[in-house]
């Protein structure tokens, strides 16, 4: 009897214990998570790869959060479902089936450990045979930087005039339109591709591919190789600011439109150059 008693006042005691653990984790409340997605492009009826990093901000900054499920979302159905790694990175494999650039989202999917969120970018499916314009963020801006690289992009940065408007014309019917911008040393892609995508929506420019670069050199001119050889072959011409942009098409013989006006000399030689963006559609 004695014994019976014990085994009973034991598995008295291992249920309090569960159910105290049950109700302290219940109490936990779920960690605030940011969702960074960075655009991607590939041809139709080619798998495009979706890079998506999930973190949380803690007193160093943002931490990785590993091991959560995460899923694209594509017009507003899910397309595909990941974990993310140790490094918080998860990538995402969607097929897309038109010529189109597409808003998709990742967001996190059933965690009991995360609380709900969600990041946006654009998913670009070009023909290859698409003209593509090759675009220096900087040259979009009033009282941007010579040098081409961003620290980062504040709500009073305004755009350049009739920028918005002639990139429009440009975009409607025959080109697609990628962003290049060149970060300072130890910035962030994912947060990068973020801001400048966000400015670009509200000032109205053209949807197109975002590609955020190290401030490195010939980043841009590798980046060229790379795209060209992946069978973007129809890369050939560049709208920038920099003489470093310009140079990066120049060296590969491909043309070099700088907006706006540099002072006499600080062109280089053979490259083009705009007064403004009315202008630039003279030059192309």
């Amino acid at each position: 009897m004695q014994f019976s008693r014990r085994i009973a006042r034991t598995g008295f005691g291992l249920l309090l214990l569960i159910s105290l653990a049950a109700a302290t984790a219940a109490a936990v409340p779920p960690v605030v998570a940011t969702v960074f997605v960075k655009d991607s492009l590939a041809a139709p009826n080619q798998p495009a790869t979706i890079e998506a990093r999930l973190v949380t901000k803690g007193i160093l900054g943002l931490s990785p959060l590993g091991g959560e499920p995460v899923e694209l979302v594509v017009n507003g159905t899910v397309a595909a479902t990941a974990m993310t790694g140790g490094d918080g990175k998860a990538f995402l494999s969607f097929v897309p089936k038109t010529r189109n650039v597409v808003p998709i989202q990742v967001r996190v999917g059933a965690s009991p450990r995360v609380s709900p969120s969600e990041g946006q970018a654009n998913l670009v499916a070009w023909e290859w045979r698409t003209p593509i314009l090759v675009v220096e963020v900087s040259s979009l801006m009033e009282e941007s930087p010579a040098s081409g690289v961003i620290p980062g992009v504040q709500a009073e940065a305004m755009p350049m005039s009739d920028a918005a408007d002639e990139l429009g014309k440009l975009t409607q019917f025959y080109y697609g339109v990628i962003y290049v911008v060149t970060m300072p040393p130890g910035s962030d892609g994912f947060i990068t591709s973020t801001e400048i995508r966000n400015w670009l929506s509200r000032h109205r420019f053209p949807r197109g591919l975002v590609l955020p670069l190290p401030r490195a050199d010939d980043a841009l001119g590798g980046k060229i190789d790379e795209l060209h050889a992946a069978g973007w072959k129809t890369i050939k011409i560049g709208i920038g600011r920099s003489k470093a942009f310009a140079e990066a098409f120049l060296r590969r013989r491909l043309e070099a439109v700088l907006v706006p006006e540099p002072p006499p000399g600080e062109a280089p030689r053979k490259a083009k150059v705009a007064k403004d963006w009315k202008d630039v559609r003279k030059r192309l």
